[in-house]
C-alpha cells in the first residue's frame, strides 16, 4: 500500500510503499476512505512532540471501511463505516483510567504519532477505541469531526455553560465549535489573525455574533474563552476579555510560551485551563451532538500525494474550515 510517511523532524512527508498489515487480537483493518488534516500533524512533523517514532504515518482523523478483523473483536463487522480517532489505546489500569480520565492514561498511544496513522491506503485501529460516524455526513465531512470536533467539544465543555464564547483562531474546530454554540443560543466571538479577513466572513456566515482580530477586544465581556491557536501570547489577551470568574481554556496538545502576566488579568477568580486528548465518552457524546443539529463541515479535498501541499496550506493558514487526504485514484 502507499503511505505517505515521516522519516525525520521537519519532513517533508515521502511516498513510501510498505506491506498492508494484518490485524491483531482486538485490532481491525481499515481501507482508509478519508483522513484530515490536523494542526497537530504540523507538531510531529516538527518535532513538537516529545518522544517521535521515525518513520511514523501521521493523521488520526480517519474514516474508512472496515475490511478484516482480529479474532477477539466482536463490536464491529466487516463492511462497516467507522472513525478512528487521536486515542488509540490506553492501559485501562492506572489512576486514571480507572477514575474515568483515560485521557490522561500514563501509558496511552495515539493514531499518528506513536501508533501510524491514516496518511495511507489502509490502517490498523483497536476496534474498542473506534467511532459510529453520524450518517449525514460524507466521508471527508466526517473526517474532521475526529480531533478538531472532539478535541474542540472537550475544550468546549470545559468552558462551561455562560453565554458570550470567544474563539481564538477560526479553523478547522472553531468552525465546528461555533455551529454547535449557535445551535444550542449561545453568541459566538471569533478572533483571528489581524487581516484575516476571510476567516472573520466565514465565521460571521456561520452565525458568529462578532468577528475581528486577536488583538482587539469583543463588544462584550465573555463568560468563557477558547484558545485553537498554539500561540501562547493570547492567553493575557483571553484573560482580559473575560468577565470575573471567566475561564479561559487552552485547546492545543502544544502551544508556544506564555508570556508573563500581571495578576490583575488573572485575579477575580478568572482561570486557565488545559484540554489533554480526548475520551471514549466524548467521541459518542460528540457524534450525537453533530447529527442532532445537522453539523456541517467546510472541507477542502486534497489527494493523498498532495499531503505535504495540504500540510504547508494549514501552516501558511490559507485554509477555509477543514484540509482532508483521500487516496488516489487507482
Amino acid at each position: 500500500m502507499t503511505a505517505m510517511r515521516l522519516h525525520a523532524t521537519g519532513g517533508p512527508l515521502a511516498r513510501d510503499e510498505v506491506p498492508i498489515p494484518s490485524p491483531q487480537e482486538h485490532e481491525v483493518l481499515v481501507q482508509v476512505l478519508a483522513c484530515g488534516v490536523c494542526r497537530t500533524d504540523l507538531h510531529v512533523l516538527d518535532g513538537e512532540l516529545p518522544d517521535i517514532p521515525h518513520p511514523i504515518t501521521p493523521g488520526h482523523e480517519i474514516v474508512g471501511r472496515i475490511i478484516e478483523r482480529g479474532q477477539a473483536v466482536s463490536n464491529l463487522d466487516v463492511g462497516e463505516r467507522v472513525g478512528i480517532p487521536w486515542l488509540g489505546s490506553t492501559c485501562g489500569v492506572c489512576r486514571y483510567c480507572r477514575q474515568g480520565q483515560e485521557n490522561l492514561c500514563e501509558s496511552a498511544r495515539f493514531t499518528g504519532y506513536t501508533l501510524d496513522g491514516g496518511y495511507a491506503e489502509y490502517v490498523l485501529a483497536d476496534s474498542r477505541y473506534c467511532l459510529a460516524l453520524p450518517p449525514h455526513l460524507s466521508d471527508a465531512e466526517a473526517a474532521p469531526l475526529l480531533c478538531a470536533g472532539l478535541i474542540g467539544y472537550r475544550a468546549y465543555r470545559a468552558a462551561g455553560t455562560g453565554s458570550h464564547l470567544g474563539l481564538y483562531g477560526f479553523g478547522a474546530a472553531a468552525h465546528l465549535l461555533a455551529q454547535v454554540a449557535v445551535a444550542e443560543g449561545r453568541k459566538v466571538f471569533a478572533f483571528t489573525k489581524d487581516a484575516d479577513l476571510q476567516s472573520q466572513r466565514f465565521a460571521l456566515s456561520l452565525g458568529a455574533s462578532w468577528a475581528g482580530a486577536s488583538t482587539q477586544p469583543p463588544p462584550e465581556p465573555l463568560d468563557a474563552a477558547i484558545i485553537f491557536a498554539a500561540v501562547g501570547a493570547l492567553v493575557p489577551a483571553a484573560l482580559a476579555a473575560v468577565r470575573p470568574g471567566g475561564r479561559v481554556i487552552c485547546a492545543g496538545i502544544h502551544m508556544s510560551d506564555i508570556p508573563t502576566l500581571p495578576y490583575s488579568l488573572l485575579w477575580g477568580e478568572r482561570s486557565i485551563r488545559s484540554v489533554a486528548n480526548l475520551t471514549r465518552a466524548d467521541g459518542v457524546d460528540f457524534m450525537r451532538v453533530a447529527a442532532r443539529i445537522n453539523l456541517r463541515p467546510t472541507v477542502e479535498v486534497f489527494q493523498l500525494s498532495g499531503a505535504n501541499e495540504a500540510l504547508q496550506r494549514l501552516r501558511l493558514g490559507q485554509l477555509t474550515g477543514a484540509a482532508v487526504l483521500k487516496p488516489d485514484a487507482k
